[in-house]
């Protein structure tokens, strides 16, 4: 009995292969969710239930903050590289976006997300899934360092700069900057407000780096024999399922918390 309980416990842990599945990047998908849940639940903490630290409107935070989202977005755009109904699985998120800004909208006006992750990276999908063959023949390392380039050229463009990441160079034009079609682009107008906002400019471009860094060297990554944990695995594998529930289940967790008990 003794030996079955502990073998139980230790599936928990030890992952065994999924057959279809790359065991590495469930991993790294489900430690990034994680990670995920623990900034947001610190942005509920600090901006619905009145906690007072510093430290998260501080440079740790924002780091810890764009580490995230730089690697959804790169591990994304590396997976469409292998996605055999990629227009469908970007229309899904990019309809699960939709459905989370129409919920704000309804439910949460001062908590509004317009054009958040989920919309962004279903956008990079369904313009990937009609030019994907096209770009399969461009050369992968000149595909990952001009898409990072200009990834970091256009990093400051939604605050109208075009630059070098933080270093802004060259004003854009504000006419530019015009209505809510211009921000989904890139290109916010004045008095705009998103909780989270990822605009097509400039993710697009670290989507793409994702997706030639796969097209350089995915036979590799794919061959790693590492089976990870099981519970991380796990989460990754239902990285959007989690994605669209974890905020209000945070929120109800919080509430009780500091409400109610």
């Amino acid at each position: 009995m003794t030996m079955r309980i502990h073998h139980q416990k230790t599936e928990l842990f030890l992952s065994k292969p999924n057959s279809g599945r790359c065991a590495v990047l469930d991993f790294i998908r489900g430690f990034t969710v994680l990670h995920m849940i623990a900034f947001h639940a610190c942005w509920d903490l600090v901006y619905l239930f009145g906690q007072n630290w510093t430290w998260y409107h501080g440079t740790g935070a924002y780091i810890w903050q764009q580490g995230i989202c730089w690697t959804f977005i790169l591990l994304s755009g590396f997976c469409a590289g292998m996605s055999r109904h990629l227009f469908r699985r970007g229309l899904t998120i990019f309809l699960a976006g939709m459905i989370i800004s129409g919920i704000t909208i309804l439910f949460m006006p001062e908590n509004l997300i317009l054009f958040g992750v989920l919309t962004c990276i279903g956008s990079c999908m369904l313009i990937l899934s009609g030019c994907r063959n096209l770009l399969q023949i461009f050369p992968a390392v000149l595909g990952i360092l001009l898409s990072f380039c200009a990834f970091a050229l256009t990093k400051s463009v939604n605050s109208g700069y075009l630059g070098f990441f933080s270093m802004k160079f060259l004003k854009l034009p504000a006419e530019l900057y015009r209505n809510y079609l211009t921000a989904y682009l890139g290109f916010p107008q004045d008095g705009f407000y998103s909780t989270d906002y990822f605009a097509l400019f400039p993710w697009i471009f670290l989507f793409l780096t994702g997706f030639f860094i796969y097209q350089a060297c995915h036979e590799k990554i794919l061959k790693i024999s590492w089976n990870g944990f099981a519970l991380v695995n796990f989460i990754g594998r239902h990285a959007l399922e989690i994605y669209i529930l974890h905020q209000p289940v945070i929120y109800a967790i919080l509430y009780l918390f500091f409400k109610v008990i």
